[in-house]
C-alpha cells in the first residue's frame, strides 16, 4: 500500500521567537514555554518528550516518557534501570529529548549528559507515587520477553495481595530517576514559508551559555 505525503502542508504563523525575547540561561525559556503548553488546552500532556539514546548494538533507539522534574541543573525522569534505555544510558551516558508542541507550533530540543539520581531523590519520588504505579514497577522486568499479558498480570495480582495489608513498598534498587545536564537547547518556533525561528544555546568551554540563530 502507497500514500502520497507530497501534498501534506501547514503554514505556521502563530508565533516568533526573537534573540531580544531570549534570557540570558535557556531553563527560563524553558519555563516560559512549558508552563505555557502545560496551560494550553491545546497539549494533552505538556511532560510528554522523546528520549534518544544509543543503543547497545549501536542504533539509536528513542521513545515517550514523561518529564517527572526541571531544575537549573537539567530534566529528571524515572525508569527501570535494567530496561533497555536505563542499560543504553548507564553504558553511554549521554542523551537527547525533544518536546513537541504541536498545536503551539513549538519544538524544544535538548543534548546532554546523564547521570543517576540520588538514592534518596529516587527512593522520595517512588514513595510519592500511587500503590498501583508500585506495583508496575516492581512486576514489569522491563524490556524483557515475557510469554504473555497474563503472566504479567499474575505477577501484579500476587504483588497486589502481598502488600494489601498497606505495608509500604521499598523502592527497588533497579528502579530510579536519571537527569539530563544539557550541553545544548534549541528552540524552534514555527514560521510561515518555512522560515521558522531557531534559537540555540550551547555552553562553552566556561560554562557560559552562547545563544546563536540557526538556519531553518
Amino acid at each position: 500500500m502507497l500514500k502520497d505525503l507530497s501534498n501534506y502542508r501547514k503554514s505556521y504563523k502563530k508565533k516568533e521567537l526573537l534573540e531580544s525575547n531570549c534570557p540570558e540561561n535557556p531553563i527560563q525559556l524553558f519555563q516560559t514555554w512549558f508552563l505555557n503548553a502545560d496551560s494550553s488546552e491545546a497539549v494533552d500532556e505538556s511532560n510528554a518528550m522523546t528520549i534518544a539514546s544509543i543503543g547497545l548494538d549501536g542504533f539509536p533507539k528513542n521513545r515517550v516518557v514523561l518529564l517527572k522534574k526541571y531544575t537549573w541543573e537539567g530534566f529528571i525522569f524515572y525508569t527501570n534501570y535494567n530496561s533497555r534505555k536505563g542499560q543504553e544510558l548507564q553504558e553511554n551516558p549521554f542523551a537527547a529529548l525533544l518536546f513537541f508542541w504541536d498545536l503551539l507550533e513549538q519544538q524544544v530540543r535538548i543534548e546532554g549528559r546523564v547521570a543517576p539520581l540520588p538514592t534518596a531523590q529516587s527512593d522520595a519520588y517512588f514513595a510519592s507515587r500511587p500503590i498501583d504505579s508500585q506495583i508496575g514497577a516492581l512486576a514489569s522486568p522491563q524490556s524483557t520477553v515475557i510469554p504473555n499479558r497474563q503472566s504479567l498480570l499474575d505477577t501484579v495480582n500476587e504483588l497486589q495481595a502481598k502488600h494489601k495489608a498497606n505495608v509500604p513498598i521499598v523502592r527497588p534498587s533497579y528502579w530510579g530517576g536519571f537527569i539530563v545536564k544539557p550541553v545544548e537547547i534549541e528552540f524552534w518556533q514555527g514560521r510561515a514559508n518555512r522560515l521558522h525561528d531557531r534559537i540555540r544555546y550551547k555552553l562553552d568551554s566556561e560554562y557560559n551559555w552562547i545563544i546563536e540563530r540557526l538556519a531553518p
